[in-house]
């Protein structure tokens, strides 16, 4: 028996990745009422166009709920440094979760957990049962890598990715997919706004982690490293256990839901535009070309 196909996809990241491409131009493609639709609508053409190419079976899309996670009560500084999301794009949130639902795509997302989270606690649900393909533009995600996992990273306008198998991942990185978090955790990351370990950069926290397997590890054999790489980390060896419990994506929610629950169902262009179009409102002339 053929195994389901699961596409499970970052919302967050294709919302804000389309709004983002559009909202410099002033093009918001207003409802008739206003209300701005340009992230919503280049996040429905990405889906579309991620499910024509990735022919999956089950869908899911995956939402941060909340500005606040767990991970600002680890470290305040966690993403503080990111502006708050624009005026135009605030109703826009509630509206890619309710179009994703007259679609029939499942949404998902957890009180005070990101869409990574829920990503990798889905990853690990259904692992053994599905093949499973992420879309994201996050490469943390690579750590949530397995035999039947694919991380399909945006590359390029709606159509180009980077796919990472867990083949590619060994060749280009030598460690384990769930190593990575412990690479994040000597390098930051500073789009999230935590430091790691200052003066260690991607290269030396790569080849320490494949030297030494972990942070821990890399702590339990400080006396091998270099002077210079002992007195970076004993100055910032809080901060170091701070990244990691950042940097690591949870496995472990719980999530009731079966994966039956996540079947396509069957729509015609038609059929598809029309709902979108007459029983939600968006602008035709920028909605038809979602659906081609």
């Amino acid at each position: 028996m053929t195994q389901p196909h699961i596409m499970l996809v970052d919302g967050m990241a294709l919302l804000f990745r389309s709004y983002h491409a559009t909202a410099p131009m002033n093009q918001f493609f207003r409802k008739q009422d206003g209300t701005p639709t340009n992230g919503v609508q280049g996040f429905a053409r990405h889906v579309l166009t991620a499910q024509a190419l990735m022919k999956p079976t089950h869908l899911a899309i995956c939402w941060d709920m909340g500005s606040k996670t767990f991970r600002n009560d680890i470290y305040d500084g966690y993403k503080a440094n990111r502006p708050a999301p624009p005026e135009e794009m605030l109703p826009q949130f509630d509206m890619a979760r309710e179009i994703s639902e007259m679609i029939g795509w499942k949404n998902f997302g957890l009180k005070g957990m990101e869409a990574d989270d829920t990503i990798g606690s889905l990853v690990e649900k259904w692992k053994g049962e599905a093949q499973i393909t992420v879309v994201s533009g996050d490469r943390d995600l690579l750590q949530l890598l397995n035999p039947t996992t694919t991380i399909a990273l945006t590359k390029k306008g709606y159509s180009e990715y980077n796919p990472y198998t867990l083949e590619r991942f060994h060749e280009e990185y030598a460690i384990r997919p769930e190593q990575f978090a412990d690479v994040k955790a000597f390098m930051g990351d500073s789009s999230d706004g935590y430091p790691g370990v200052k003066g260690i950069g991607p290269k030396t926290a790569l080849q320490l982690i494949q030297k030494h397997a972990s942070v821990q590890g890399v702590i339990d054999a400080i006396e091998q490293l270099t002077a210079g790489q002992r007195t970076k980390i004993d100055a910032d060896r809080e901060m170091l256990q701070i990244s990691l419990e950042l940097a690591r994506i949870k496995t472990d929610l719980i999530i009731e839901a079966a994966i039956d629950d996540l079947r396509l169902p069957l729509w015609d262009a038609a059929k598809m535009n029309h709902l979108i179009v007459q029983e939600y409102g968006l602008v035709a002339r920028h909605a038809t070309s979602l659906f081609k």
